[in-house]
């Protein structure tokens, strides 16, 4: 892009913007989850076949998150975080529209498409952001989703408790966030790329420094997956507590991951990414290890507390190293995010068939596992780590009266 001087005021109002941006993400994926039992059964589908639909989001968005980097060259950052948002808030109508399983998959495809476009752009815009305020604020974005997540879900609960038949309450939330996320746009950086850009190609493979870093966040994010599909049955089956108090397990390791990624960005910017993930890795260990060995309900939910605070922060710098770590940007978020995604589509149903096969805690055995791989490669994130340089298109200090 373009190395274009934003003042101070414009780049702060940018950051409150690509939060907003963030919030309604998360927004549109909360109404969606909440409402899947009435999707199921307005299109007639059984369980297995309703798994089969649910891979069809992660499948859209692997094969259209590299198309994002063209369309933002193509358009300016602004436009397209615009078009593509806007793409994917109206994508929310699309499968409680589905009257079957051919349709349901097709409006699935479509709706994880428009969601990882989306979502390569503004995590992109949020790298930039942060470049120019040069501290961090990728970990608090990302906790901004998932406040939008829980207002979205809080939304979808209650017309659900209502009755509310989904095509009218997507509808209307679809409606809703569309206005906000097209206003919010706004006021997010106008990035051009300079006349002598090339454009990035359409499809082309993640580079090696995507990889590496990928591989932190497929770690991360499958421990986040297992929890938050499973902390409730582990609660229930092998510590034979209440429905009601394995719940509060799941509803504790969501508030923990979402209040520790909002106050994150200043461990990262006392500590650094590395280091920060390094101890996050070693959190998240301790609690997988406290899961594990846990005799008592409150042992237990000890360790998935620990665990959602471990995680919070790592795919927030995953994606902030992959931002920094080349001369595509969009290229390397989007094989950051590739990886991520197809973590969280096969960390449930991996943990499921290895539950069968052993048992559940030796499932979370291989959790915890996985979590030391979130600390010991943590040296691959030193690209997320800023060194304060003087940068033409860093913002411009206001002068003092």
């Amino acid at each position: 892009m373009s190395a274009v001087v934003h003042a101070p005021r414009e780049v702060r109002r940018a950051r409150y913007a690509v939060g907003a941006v963030f919030a309604v993400h998360g927004a549109v994926t909360g109404s969606f989850a909440t409402r899947v039992p009435w999707i199921q059964d307005h299109a007639g589908v059984s369980a297995g076949q309703l798994g089969l639909a649910l891979a069809f989001p992660a499948l859209g968005a692997s094969l259209a998150m590299p198309l994002a980097g063209s369309i933002s060259h193509r358009f300016g950052a602004r436009t397209a975080l615009r078009g593509l948002l806007a793409l994917w808030t109206l994508a929310l109508v699309l499968p409680s529209l589905a009257p079957n399983l051919l349709t349901l998959c097709l409006a699935l495809f479509v709706y994880g498409a428009t969601a990882g476009m989306s979502d390569v752009a503004m995590n992109a815009l949020g790298v930039e952001v942060e470049n120019r305020l040069d501290r961090s604020i990728m970990s608090g974005l990302h906790g901004m989703w998932s406040v939008g997540a829980v207002v979205g879900s809080a939304a979808g609960t209650l017309a659900a408790h209502l009755g509310a038949d989904a095509r009218l309450h997507h509808a209307l939330a679809a409606s809703v966030l569309t206005v906000v996320g097209f206003a919010a746009c706004a006021w997010v950086l106008d990035l051009q790329p300079a006349e002598d850009e090339e454009p990035p190609p359409r499809f082309a493979l993640p580079p090696r420094s995507a990889l590496l870093i990928g591989a932190i966040g497929f770690c991360a994010v499958f421990a986040e997956g297992a929890s938050l599909d499973w902390s409730a049955v582990y609660l229930r089956d092998q510590l034979e507590t209440s429905a009601g108090l394995a719940a509060a397990c799941t509803t504790g390791f969501t508030l923990t991951m979402a209040v520790a990624r909002i106050a994150g960005d200043r461990v990262v910017d006392r500590y650094g990414a590395v280091r920060t993930v390094r101890a996050s890795g070693a959190v998240a260990l301790l609690g997988g290890l406290l899961i594990v060995f846990a005799g008592h309900p409150a042992v237990a939910m000890t360790g998935f507390a620990l665990m959602g605070l471990g995680i919070a922060v790592v795919v927030p710098l995953c994606f902030a190293a992959a931002g920094r770590s080349g001369a595509n940007p969009s290229l390397a978020i989007a094989g950051v995010a590739t990886i991520t995604y197809t973590s969280g589509l096969i960390a449930p149903s991996a943990i499921g068939m290895l539950a069968q096969a052993t048992s559940l805690m030796v499932s979370f055995v291989v959790v915890t596992l996985l979590t030391c791989g979130i600390a010991g490669f943590a040296g691959v994130l030193r690209a997320g780590d800023r060194v304060k340089v003087t940068r033409p298109d860093a913002a411009v200090p206001e002068p003092r009266s």
